[in-house]
């Protein structure tokens, strides 16, 4: 069986991709891939990894988690998602470590699966946005505070990859940046579905819809219309042209209001992210999802 999990981050995709991804129910189940509803199987998959708490999952474990979650016996692959997987916003910098919970939940969900082809999938953004708005979430009273002892030179997604890794270390890995979603949402439902660029899918432009204007939906139809862009980097051009006309401003851009967050601190985060993604994109076991390449 392949199982492929999107386990985050938090605030990033927000089950957007999951709405894209269902919109192609159909085409999935004729291919023999599931997407059971979040109901089914994310405080199952959660109340499971609880009761573990790092034992080794019974043999039954699997089997039992696989009937709940789906019916049909002819699935060869299942969709999972779940944006808080390893940590709701208030416990995400628990002992002063971004994601402390990975290591555990992972090397659960890896030893329950084992004997599957497990692909995890995890979306980034820019620490600074991720900070506000994970911080808003939590209720935070300040940056100090939801931080705890972690300071803000120290915040590193390579980090957090590397324990996911070595927690998973068969599992097939896949990291993209949030800033990026509107130019590969079609990658995004592929990678995850494992549809063939031949199979018609709907709702790559989901994501794009919600922050253009409906003239730049039709300027994209006119331009795929009279271009046919052959590559996924001819078409992530188009997108790139469309969205830097007719973007909607507000839903662009992420407005970083926190005193803790001034311009200063906000353009060293943004260097040591895209510093850190040079790392990520070195590391062994994972792939890195980047338009225009």
């Amino acid at each position: 069986m392949q199982i492929a999990f999107h386990i985050g981050a938090n605030c990033t995709d927000e089950d957007r991709l999951l709405k894209s991804i269902l919109k192609n129910a159909d085409i999935l189940l004729q291919n023999r891939i599931a997407v059971p509803g979040p109901g089914k199987y994310r405080k199952l998959i959660r109340e499971t990894l609880q009761q573990l708490d790092g034992a080794l999952p019974r043999p039954e474990t699997r089997d039992i988690l696989i009937d709940a979650i789906v019916e049909d016996d002819s699935i060869s692959r299942i969709v999972l998602s779940n944006d808080n997987f390893i940590a709701v916003p208030k416990r995400i910098f628990d002992h002063g470590l971004l994601y402390p919970q990975a290591e555990m939940k992972l090397r659960g969900l890896y030893q329950i699966f084992e004997q599957d082809a497990l692909s995890l999938y995890f979306g980034i953004r820019n620490p600074a946005s991720f900070l506000q708005e994970t911080a808003t979430r939590a209720g935070a009273a300040d940056i100090a505070t939801y931080l705890g002892f972690l300071t803000l030179g120290e915040l590193r997604w390579s980090d957090v990859i590397a324990r996911i890794r070595r927690a998973a270390p068969n599992a097939q890995l896949t990291i993209w940046c949030n800033e990026d979603t509107p130019l590969i949402w079609e990658q995004l439902i592929r990678l995850q579905t494992g549809l063939a660029p031949e199979v018609p899918i709907t709702g790559q432009y989901d994501l794009l819809a919600q922050i253009v204007t409906p003239e730049g939906m039709e300027a994209l139809a006119r331009a795929q219309a009279e271009l046919a862009p052959q590559s996924e980097g001819a078409l992530q051009n188009l997108i790139a042209d469309v969205m830097e006309e007719f973007a909607v401003p507000d839903q662009v851009e992420d407005a970083i209001d926190w005193p803790e967050l001034d311009a200063d601190t906000v353009a060293a985060l943004t260097a040591a992210y895209e510093d850190d993604l040079e790392v990520i994109g070195q590391m062994e076991g994972v792939t890195l999802i980047l338009p225009f390449t």
